[in-house]
């Protein structure tokens, strides 16, 4: 008997670390973690900006005139509407990524729905973009996220592949993208550090450098999450 509940205390841990992590999972809310494959195409993402550093990745995905999607936290908005604005104007695909950055984990529904729906106010008035995408902090979805994504219209987004860039050298991030990519892939990466001021994004930066030209001599075009999710694209 003591075995037998252990066994279903284990499987019930499991089940919940899968809703709560796991990319493909869509039983806390709503989620994609990737888009169609009858395209050669990617969709780059970028967390936890703007950041001081935001305007050189635009620079960089300006030369290769590619169009990407940025997961941006409410307050580095707010300190940097400037930055946000010129991703907008820029073509790029805004999403949400909370106000502050929390772990959602084990918070009450009312802060989660606060949350996100601050930051959905921020992006909006300070970019010109409404998001329709939403992306939890660290990956993490918790219980009263189902109910706030269908109040504020939005849809959940994990990933096809991440990047590590916050732990990785720029040559190990680069070989793990190139490694794990593929047509309709959903790529991590972070213009930002959480909502650190200044942060330092260089293995980003040296990382992007690199990927972008080899994708691009593989054949790969690159669309924002909401284009490689239409199959007519």
């Amino acid at each position: 008997m003591v075995v037998e509940t252990l066994s279903g205390v284990a499987l019930a841990a499991g089940g919940l670390a899968y809703a709560v992590r796991a990319p493909q999972s869509s039983l806390l809310a709503p989620s994609v973690y990737r888009g169609v494959s009858q395209r050669r195409s990617i969709a780059l993402t970028f967390d936890d900006g703007p950041s001081e550093s935001t305007p050189a990745l635009l620079e960089l995905l300006r030369e290769h005139g590619a169009r990407v999607t940025f997961f941006q936290c409410g307050s580095n908005v707010k300190r940097l509407p400037e930055v946000a604005r010129q991703a907008s104007a820029a073509g790029h695909e805004l999403g949400n990524h909370t106000l502050s950055h929390p772990m959602l984990q084990f918070r009450s529904a009312d802060f989660i729905h606060r949350e996100l729906a601050e930051a959905q106010d921020i992006i909006e008035s300070e970019a010109g973009q409404r998001p329709v995408l939403f992306r939890a902090p660290f990956g993490v979805r918790w219980f009263g996220l189902r109910e706030a994504q269908r109040r504020l219209n939005l849809l959940g987004v994990m990933w096809t592949v991440i990047g590590l860039d916050w732990k990785l050298s720029a040559a190990q991030v680069a070989e793990r993208l190139i490694d794990k990519t593929r047509s309709g892939g959903i790529v991590c990466l972070h213009d930002g550090r959480q909502t650190s001021v200044a942060p330092d994004i260089s293995v980003t930066l040296e990382a992007v450098r690199r990927v972008i030209p080899r994708w691009i001599e593989e054949g790969f075009e690159f669309e924002t999450v909401s284009e490689i999710l239409c199959p007519t694209n």
